[in-house]
């Protein structure tokens, strides 16, 4: 028996039957792969968004990928904007940064890209905003630190007053929309109908969106397969794919070819596919954001929590 939708009838622009997009992190990209999805995207009339790191490399990173340091990269990510694709912010740098540092990196995407970022999400820095423990609460954070054996306890203080990473009066200011929780499923809304929501326990970031699986080339792959896709479109529903480009999807300087398929085969269909704030404005506009109550924020935190632990989810 199919599960009843935990959300109303929603009717997209244009006539659409489902929007559909993506949050790709830069997290190992580089630029010749940069242009091969996004030209490819592109032609097939996807319209999505891409998290970049404005500051170049000062110390030693954690990830690899370009940054907007990159004046060739840079330049391509202007022309992608051009073309209707969001630029997002994926924090400052590939390695941790500091307060003046974040600040610094907002100011240059400002002048890169002729505004403030409206979407972020979180990349594993000291300054990532509620990351690590602090996504969840109660019973949830133990059970979070039991299994990650404690590791990111002290790690992330974007959040934290005081500490010289921390941020959070300038995301709140500057930042519209920042992703949190990742579930294993197509239909984000399903998931998330109360998106985009604000939490007061969080105050920092205004407006929380969640994101369907696809971190890297085989979950993205498994999470739009046909029937998934068939079903998203058959629920009205939404999905905002987190991936990252970087990891999977490009082979011997070509384009997967089951990758090709999925995105040929979902284009073909009649969804409506916007950048995610473009997405998160018109779902604002349509039912309102939601500020989450205790009961709420539990069942997502549970929801999550068992996903992560049993799939590994972000």
């Amino acid at each position: 028996m199919t599960k009843p939708l935990p959300y109303g009838p929603i009717q997209w622009p244009e006539s659409r039957r489902f929007a559909f997009t993506i949050f790709d992190d830069p997290d190992g990209q580089s630029l010749s792969v940069t242009r091969l999805v996004y030209s490819f995207l592109a032609d097939l009339g996807f319209r999505t968004s891409i998290g970049v790191w404005p500051l170049g490399i000062r110390r030693k990173v954690n990830s690899g990928g370009e940054t907007c340091a990159n004046h060739d990269y840079r330049s391509f990510l202007q022309e992608l904007q051009q073309k209707g694709f969001e630029i997002a912010f994926h924090n400052a740098a590939p390695h941790s940064s500091t307060r003046e540092e974040v600040i610094e990196s907002l100011d240059l995407f400002r002048s890169y890209f002729g505004s403030d970022p409206m979407a972020m999400a979180n990349h594993y820095n000291t300054d990532a905003m509620y990351w690590g423990p602090a996504r969840v609460g109660g019973w949830r954070r133990a059970v979070y630190n039991l299994a990650t054996g404690g590791r990111n306890q002290k790690s992330f203080f974007g959040h934290v007053e005081g500490h010289s990473s921390f941020w959070g009066d300038v995301c709140r200011d500057r930042i519209r929309y920042c992703r949190n929780f990742v579930y294993a499923d197509i239909n984000t809304l399903r998931m998330c109908p109360w998106m985009p929501y604000s939490d007061p326990l969080r105050p920092y970031v205004h407006y929380w969106y969640a994101g369907s699986e696809g971190a890297q080339g085989g979950a993205f792959l498994r999470t739009l397969r046909n029937q998934h896709q068939d079903r998203l479109e058959a629920e009205g529903g939404v999905c905002i794919m987190y991936t990252h480009f970087g990891h999977g999807f490009v082979e011997n300087g070509k384009l997967t070819a089951e990758f090709q398929r999925v995105m040929q085969r979902l284009a073909a269909k009649n969804g409506w596919f916007v950048p995610v704030s473009g997405l998160l404005d018109f779902l604002m506009k349509t039912k309102g954001p939601a500020v989450l109550d205790d009961k709420v924020r539990r069942r997502l935190e549970t929801r999550w929590l068992r996903e992560k632990l049993s799939r590994r989810t972000s």
